[in-house]
């Protein structure tokens, strides 16, 4: 029994969009290594991606076909909508081999299909796409021409749907209690893995009415000195007094994430976490008053830009991106990025985490708001304390 999470219909609308973006760009065959994608398209969903998957999307046949490794054969029977004929599964000498590559098989299947000769698309900088796979294909099909598929996917996933809606709407809920968890177990003299260990806790489980599911990202919790940069988690060292703790965190669920961060402080908050506490809510507020559909990306960072200049902070990275639907190891969807320069116009029902963190030397702020745009404006998606939280 199949155990799909959307309509077939929204399936297929999805596969629709996606050969318009192909044919737009001359391509007849899309080869998609993404897990997100590959579970936008069909629904797969499996921690299969240590091996190399596929799902090969031909502009003139209704059907994707999945390929990946032969004990991974059944999930695709039981969360994807394809047919049992468009699964076809590897046997297990092609993994980790040194003789022949899964991509061998991918190859054998275009030839049988007729395809070896079509202009062929690969995610050529999709995080579980190696060199070896590109390598391998054009060595397998000469005929063929290749083209860079990158993102096609991604981009007509930007806009969510009702259904795609209302999962991230329940991951924000997750967060929200998870994020109130981190902030219950972060304390003086308490170990920081101690912390991570209840806010993991927190994202699975949910709520009473639904569970979670793990994030594509582990969470990041740097605290003291480490908090200068934004990518580091915990150790197994108790907390300090007058520790300044950062909390990214995301909820999740059936893969549909709803990412927030937060500042702690634990005891006497020194004074430049304060002042840059201050600039940075601020910033998020005016900032928040001026996004509405119609607007591009740049235009929310130049807001964010003028309203810090006067306090003498600078922030030299972007200060958001898309979210929504992926796999580790990031829950971003790698399209628009709220910077100079980005051009996109903000449309309906695009989800994005208008982040503006700041990092300095010694210390750092992050504090964040996951946002829906509306058909006039913008929604909040979480309503948890946007201010410094001091303990």
């Amino acid at each position: 029994m199949k155990s799909l999470y959307f309509d077939v219909a929204e399936y297929k609308q999805r596969i629709k969009n996606t050969k318009l973006s192909m044919e737009e760009k001359g391509i007849e065959v899309l080869i998609v290594t993404d897990p997100a994608n590959m579970n936008y398209l069909s629904g797969f969903d499996g921690w299969s991606f240590y091996v190399h998957q596929c799902l090969i999307v031909m502009i003139d046949r209704e059907e994707p076909i999945w390929v990946g490794r032969g004990q991974d054969g059944n999930a695709a029977k039981l969360t994807s909508w394809l047919s049992e004929e468009n699964i076809r599964p590897y046997t297990d000498d092609y993994v980790h081999s040194l003789i022949k590559h899964p991509m061998d098989f991918v190859s054998d299947i275009l030839k049988e299909k007729g395809y070896d000769n079509k202009v062929i698309a690969t995610e050529m900088d999709a995080y579980y796409f190696t060199a070896k796979c590109q390598e391998t294909l054009v060595n397998d099909l000469p005929n063929a021409r290749f083209a860079d598929g990158n993102n096609i996917v991604n981009w007509v996933k930007i806009i969510k749907s009702d259904k795609e809606i209302e999962y991230i709407k329940k991951a924000a809920v997750i967060v929200e209690r998870t994020m109130q968890v981190a902030f219950e177990s972060i304390n003086v003299g308490v170990r920081q893995n101690e912390a991570a260990a209840n806010v993991y806790h927190a994202q699975i489980y949910g709520t009473e009415e639904y569970g979670g599911d793990y994030a594509s990202i582990v969470p990041l919790m740097p605290s003291g000195i480490r908090t200068s940069t934004p990518h580091l988690s915990w150790t197994d060292e108790p907390y300090r007094d007058g520790d300044t703790v950062l909390v990214e965190i995301a909820g999740n669920y059936r893969r549909y994430h709803c990412p927030l961060s937060r500042t702690i402080i634990l005891g006497n908050a020194p004074q430049r976490v304060k002042d840059l506490s201050e600039v940075v809510v601020e910033g998020i507020k005016a900032t928040l008053e001026i996004i509405k559909p119609g607007i591009t990306c740049e235009d929310i960072e130049r807001t964010w830009a003028k309203s810090i200049a006067k306090s003498g902070f600078i922030k030299d990275s972007r200060v958001g991106y898309s979210f929504g639907l992926n796999y580790p190891p990031d829950w971003g969807e790698h399209t628009v990025s709220l910077r100079p320069g980005d051009k996109t116009i903000l449309k309906p029902n695009m989800t994005l985490h208008f982040m503006p963190g700041i990092w300095l030397d010694d210390c750092g702020v992050d504090i964040s708001e996951p946002i829906r745009i509306t058909e006039t404006g913008v929604e909040l998606l979480t309503n948890y304390p946007r201010k410094l939280l001091v303990k």
